[in-house]
């Protein structure tokens, strides 16, 4: 077992190029069963870490844990487990890390997390947490240096403070990236963006992150368009700017699902050949517990070597 902070900074000492899968927990003992199944291959192509969602309100608390402890220890995964303050008092944040820690995983993605299901806004529940700040402070506290943590980053600001009023944006898109580097400064050893399809806005990012003193590596988050349904509703509840061109060709074979698919892994090497030629650590894949697009995505610009992906 070993920090993934450690093994992302030996491959950048290196200069090698490197990749990661996120997935979330299936509804079903099925769904688990094939993901599982589907990690075993995706572990063979040689990923640098993996990761593992929580469901809003700890609402897949013990089925993230046990997938979690599988990814790590049955499939060989280095794995790293989403833990959020959202509808978590501190007693339950406490057994989570704790489980985490009896399970051999030693790296948390701290989040705020989402609003619960039926919630417009996240609300801070009683004895527990407001924000991302609070949780890194709170692992770092109880833990010290035991767990390595990874927090997120928003190119284009947190979905929560996205308005339209230009000045207003120019000043939110600052003051979240000032909280991205107290996050850092509470001991957050790397940053995983949320997906966009802008590869600029996440060039400029990064050189906003770095001209106030965020140091740490910051990987870009890689959504493949799959679906139409899937893509319109990521990028309204995440409130992602999708450039004309991409939202036209998706409009005009909205109704192909094997186009649409075919235009995702398209646009997801083209991303991606962008990201790398601008100087990216690696790629951070988020795969929504499908290999197809991913993999495909990772072959096409070299990161894996050409094989049945399917």
């Amino acid at each position: 077992m070993v920090k993934i902070i450690e093994k992302i900074n030996a491959k950048i000492e290196k200069g090698e190029l490197f990749y990661s899968f996120e997935y979330f927990p299936p509804k079903t003992d099925e769904g688990v069963q094939n993901l599982v199944e589907r990690q075993h291959r995706m572990f063979s192509l040689g990923p640098t870490f993996c990761d593992i969602t929580w469901g809003a309100g700890g609402s897949t608390a013990d089925l993230t844990l046990d997938i979690a402890k599988r990814m790590q220890n049955e499939v060989g995964m280095e794995t790293m487990m989403h833990l959020t303050c959202t509808n978590m008092p501190v007693e339950k944040l406490k057994e989570a890390l704790t489980k985490a820690k009896e399970a051999g995983i030693e790296n948390i993605l701290a989040l705020r997390g989402d609003p619960p299901a039926g919630q417009e806004t996240f609300t801070q529940i009683e004895g527990g947490f407001a924000c991302a700040l609070d949780l890194v402070k709170f692992i770092r506290e109880q833990h010290g240096d035991y767990f390595g943590i990874c927090v997120s980053g928003y190119p284009e600001a947190h979905p929560d403070v996205i308005v339209e009023d230009t000045e207003q944006m120019k000043k939110n898109y600052w003051s979240d990236i000032d909280y991205l580097k107290q996050k850092v400064d509470a001991g957050a050893d790397f940053v995983i963006t949320q997906l966009f399809y802008d590869v600029d806005q996440y060039m400029q990012y990064v050189k906003d992150c770095r001209s106030v003193g965020i140091k740490v590596p910051i990987l870009p988050g890689i959504m493949p368009v799959m679906t139409y349904g899937g893509f319109k509703r990521m990028t309204a509840f995440c409130k992602t700017r999708v450039p004309k061109h991409v939202q036209d060709t998706v409009e005009a074979i909205k109704d192909n699902d094997e186009a649409v698919k075919a235009f995702g892994i398209s646009l997801g090497t083209l991303m991606c050949q962008r990201l790398i030629a601008g100087g990216v650590p690696g790629l951070h894949m988020y795969t929504l517990n499908l290999e197809r697009s991913a993999v495909a995505i990772l072959e096409n610009v070299g990161l894996i070597k050409g094989k049945d992906s399917q």
